[in-house]
């Protein structure tokens, strides 16, 4: 999934990048209001975080220009005007959800998550939209949740790549490199200990008992499977 922020601030402009690349986002930035059209265009994204108070053309312009599209991708504005009536305006305008800077990495990541979740069409066909198990968890890649026992767990774009490639390789060995290959793309270079923190963080999601995973499970020497 596609997401562009257009924010004029460049500490919170690269820190939105850092915090929705961490979550498994493909993640485009621009500067300005008219830096953000030529981005919208080229870059075709799934979701749009538009600041409002931006150099050249404002976010409510932007977002009128974005309403023309019949693609009807969602906006969320964030804005550190944090009156009540901007934000009606901007609800009113067209923008699907609001934020108010400063804001949280937890806040941030659960409004994107629910605005996808409400703009994204019935799921398709397709194997990468399709429901499945796993031993007692029901996978919805559409919804970016897991469900055990009719109990929702919600999880990251990058979570539900991860188990998408266990279940479509299952009893497989997964190498480290091919498993960051796949979910986090070869031109992604983390430290050393970054996949392993990353499944840590989902099995405490997913697992009954973390310390004896039944889900994703270590092949020592080799890297991880699920069977």
């Amino acid at each position: 999934m596609k997401i562009l922020v257009a924010e004029d601030d460049v500490h919170t402009r690269e820190g939105l990048r850092e915090i929705l690349e961490g979550e498994g986002y493909l993640v485009q930035t621009a500067a300005n209001g008219k830096e953000a059209m030529a981005q919208y265009v080229a870059f075709q994204p799934d979701l749009v975080c538009l600041d409002i108070m931006m150099p050249d053309v404002s976010g409510y312009d932007v977002c009128r220009e974005i309403r023309r599209d019949p693609r009807k991708v969602p906006v969320l504005f964030i804005s550190a005007k944090s009156e009540e009536i901007d934000k009606v305006v901007g609800l009113e305008m067209g923008a699907d959800d609001y934020i108010v800077k400063p804001f949280g990495v937890k806040e941030v990541v659960a409004r994107v998550r629910a605005v996808m979740r409400r703009a994204r069409p019935e799921p398709a066909e397709a194997d990468d939209a399709a429901s499945f198990q796993m031993k007692d968890l029901l996978v919805v890649p559409g919804e970016l949740r897991v469900y055990r026992n009719r109990k929702p767990i919600d999880v990251s774009a990058r979570d539900m790549k991860i188990l998408q490639f266990f279940h479509k390789n299952r009893g497989k060995v997964i190498s480290r490199d091919a498993l960051m290959d796949a979910c986090w793309g070869l031109h992604y270079m983390p430290e050393s200990r970054a996949l392993d923190q990353h499944l840590s963080q989902l099995r405490k999601r997913i697992e009954k008992n973390p310390a004896r995973p039944g889900i994703i499970k270590t092949v020592h020497g080799a890297g991880y499977r699920y069977e």
